[in-house]
């Protein structure tokens, strides 16, 4: 058993499953265009903090690399969906492929090469960034400002011991105030006074409130006994901006001199705390971070290059794959209208009208589409309301056809040059020729028309050339066919033709066969004639009959032998004259006052069996041999008027046998009647037949009018009595000749009647 094709979904559906399509992709697009931002906003941020960066970098590259695939697969769906149609060679799958190449090289190649020269750039400004003269340049800045430090240190170091000579004969009760003199000389923001056991004699300045402020530690003195004086910089290490310089200080330490030399005598330390110059620490913090900064960076130059490089290169990845996706979207959209079209358009071209999908979108090429599909339904209007029409055409022309068919005129149109453009079947039932046969040809070419076609011609030519003053828009003239070619079963045709000349320039030509108008007209003359002949030679008869009998009575005796006999003859011979005259007579009065027929239901074959009684072979020199069908059906007829029939034509096929046979010295065969019904025809049919010379041609064709006959003694009424009773009966009458190897071998007479309950 075979699968059954799919049914072909509706454009509505496959225009459903296409938003649907589109939407899902559209979203999962979206999806991944917001994640590839922000992965792209953290690595900016991350480039910017290298600390960040390096913490961050290894799930932000395997997210970006997952995004990228993501987008990548998409982009292998794509292609293996365009390779698929491509391959089944949809229509419009080169439109397709070509829109999404040249908008991904379009996105592709500016990409590729902003990539390349951000490379370039990258990895020589990177290079650039740490060349020998900056790093000697930072390295002699930072050896600068240590230096100015440490000379500012000594300074303030000398001027502190010199300051502390002051306080060499003042004992410590009373250093206080020296202390104040001394802080305010040295400009110092705290003055401390130590001994040599590290105890706090006096201060001047924030000290004061401190209880236990922070004493120097034993190797301090020591290096202060050495070398009298040292100075330390404090609060740099703490600095990390500028902004917070003011925090750096000197802090001073001088061994102060005795003036005895008594070894006793415990010596004293002035420790003094000065302030450094704000500008100068902001701008050696600047320097030394710098430094530090170019060294950390230049250490980590590679780092910093695959930095910068992987950024670029994931940045290249998401740019490249969303630029190729959306050239994909892109030409996809801007080809989806497109396919549309063209396939509205090979559709209508196949001959399809029906309902074509349109987009609902706002642009040209929606509206585009929505314009085709209203002109294909506005086709599909057009074409129903021609198909209608030419229904009605082709209904009007069956139905034309139809009547012309069923015609019993016959029906011809010729074109200007006489040829045959179309007949109907009643012209080749009319003219005798197969006229379906010969269209196209010249009616002149019909066999047995040529006098006709002229005829025809002519009267066209005189009726067109004179048609203003001929008034009418027809021309009409009987004419007589087959009058000189009648052949055996066959009789002369009158017609009455009538010509006129349709819109086209083309010419119609309907005629009528009046043949058996004119025969009943012939007949119904001869009824007229018989009337009066029978009327006027019916009245001197008796007399004349009468006149001579009373003559041979007057005379008889009275005249000599021979003269006596010469009368006897004489009168006989008026007598017997006068009789057949009678017989004459009777005949013209029977055939002009048949009566009408009454018609009843008979058995054709109950009537034939009770004639031939009188037809036995002691009653007739010609035998008569009957084949009746038992199937006849009764017919309606008249009884007496069809025995009328059926004796005149045996009794002329009787003398027409005889008269063959006698003239040729050979046996008389016998008369045959027989009866047969025709299921298809549905009629029953009687025929007598002969063995006898038949009908000459000019015999055949006027065989039914009165006195015409054959028989040298005969009065031609007999056959013009049949058709006349056949014609009461509504019976079709047939005569023709018997032919044998084209020889005439006798005649034969049928007549068909219709079932009692058909007619």
């Amino acid at each position: 058993m075979s699968a059954e094709p799919p049914t072909p979904a509706s454009p509505q559906a496959t225009l459903r499953q296409s938003r649907t399509l589109r939407w899902a992709i559209g979203v999962g697009v979206a999806i991944m265009s917001a994640i590839g931002m922000v992965l792209l906003f953290l690595l900016t941020l991350a480039t910017n903090n290298r600390a960040l960066y390096e913490r961050n970098y290894a799930w932000l590259f395997g997210v970006n690399v997952l995004v990228a695939l993501l987008l990548l697969a998409v982009l292998v769906w794509v292609a293996v969906r365009l390779g698929v149609r491509l391959r089944k060679g949809r229509f419009g799958s080169r439109l397709l492929v070509k829109l999404a190449a040249i908008f991904g090289l379009v996105g592709l190649l500016p990409g590729l090469l902003i990539y390349v020269v951000s490379y370039q750039f990258v990895t020589r400004s990177i290079e650039s960034w740490f060349d020998v003269k900056v790093e000697g340049a930072l390295s002699a800045g930072v050896n600068l400002a240590r230096v100015s430090l440490d000379s500012l240190a000594a300074d303030m170091a000398t001027q502190t011991r010199n300051a502390g000579a002051q306080l060499t004969q003042v004992p410590d009760a009373a250093a206080g105030l020296v202390l104040e003199r001394i802080r305010d000389q040295l400009g110092a923001t705290d003055v401390l006074l130590w001994n040599a056991s590290g105890q706090a004699l006096a201060s001047a300045g924030q000290s004061r409130f401190n209880l236990n402020p922070e004493r120097p530690g034993a190797a301090l003195l020591r290096s202060v006994r050495q070398e009298r004086a040292t100075a330390q910089i404090e609060g740099l290490d703490e600095v990390s901006d500028p902004a917070t310089a003011q925090n750096a200080r000197v802090k001073v330490l001088a061994l102060i001199s005795s003036p005895s030399v008594d070894l006793l005598v415990e010596s004293r330390y002035l420790q003094a705390t000065l302030p450094l110059p704000p500008a100068l620490v902001a701008n050696a913090i600047t320097v030394q971070e710098a430094n530090r900064e170019y060294q950390e960076r230049a250490l980590a130059r590679g780092g910093l290059r695959r930095m910068y490089v992987g950024t670029l290169t994931l940045s290249l990845f998401l740019a490249v794959f969303g630029a190729v996706l959306l050239a994909v979207l892109l030409g996809n959209q801007l080809a989806r209208p497109l396919l549309v079209l063209a396939k509205g358009v090979s559709e209508v071209a196949a001959g399809n009208l029906g309902p074509k999908a349109s987009l609902q979108g706002k642009d040209e090429l929606g509206g585009l589409t929505r314009s085709f599909a209203l002109m294909t339904e506005q086709l599909a209007d057009a074409r129903q309301a021609v198909e209608q029409s030419m229904g009605a055409v082709d209904a009007a022309r069956a139905n034309l056809q139809t009547i012309l068919d069923n015609l019993t005129a016959g029906v011809i149109v010729l074109d200007a040059q006489g040829l045959i453009r179309s007949s109907n079947p009643g012209a080749t039932r009319i003219l005798r020729a197969p006229m379906a046969a010969h269209a196209g040809r010249a009616l002149s070419e019909v066999p047995g028309l040529a006098e006709f076609a002229a005829a025809v011609q002519g009267h066209f030519d005189a009726f067109l050339g004179n048609q203003e003053r001929h008034g009418l828009g027809h021309w009409q003239q009987p004419f007589e066919l087959h009058a000189s070619s009648v052949g055996a079963g066959q009789h002369a045709t009158s017609l009455v033709a009538r010509g006129a000349e349709l819109p086209d320039a083309t010419r119609l030509l309907v005629f009528d066969d009046i043949s058996e108008i004119v025969s009943a007209q012939r007949a119904q003359a001869w009824a007229e004639v018989a009337r009066r002949l029978a009327h006027e030679i019916r009245n001197p008869l008796t007399p004349i009959q009468l006149s001579a009998e009373r003559l041979e009575m007057k005379l008889s005796g009275r005249l000599p032998a021979p003269d006596q006999a010469i009368l006897a003859k004489s009168v006989k011979t008026i007598v017997d004259q006068v009789d057949a005259m009678k017989r004459l007579v009777n005949e013209f009065r029977d055939y002009a006052r048949l009566p009408a027929a009454e018609l009843h239901a008979l058995n054709l074959n109950t009537l034939v069996a009770e004639l031939l009684h009188l037809y036995g072979e002691e009653n007739a020199q010609v035998p008569v041999e009957a084949e009746l069908d038992p199937r006849c059906p009764a017919i309606a007829g008249d009884a007496q008027q069809l025995r009328q029939v059926i004796h005149n034509l045996l009794q002329n096929a009787q003398d027409a046998t005889e008269q063959a046979c006698t003239d040729a010295a050979e046996p008389m065969p016998p008369v045959r009647i027989s009866t047969r019904w025709s299921a298809s025809s549905r009629r029953v049919r009687l025929t007598v037949s002969d063995c006898g010379g038949g009908f000459p041609a000019h015999i055949l064709q006027r065989a039914f009018e009165p006195y015409v006959t054959t028989k040298p003694r005969g009065t031609g009424l007999g056959l013009a009595v049949v058709k006349k009773i056949a014609d009461e009966h509504g019976a079709r009458i047939d005569l023709s000749n018997r032919t044998q190897d084209d020889v005439v071998c006798g005649a034969q007479v049928s007549l068909s009647f219709a079932p009692a309950s058909a007619a």
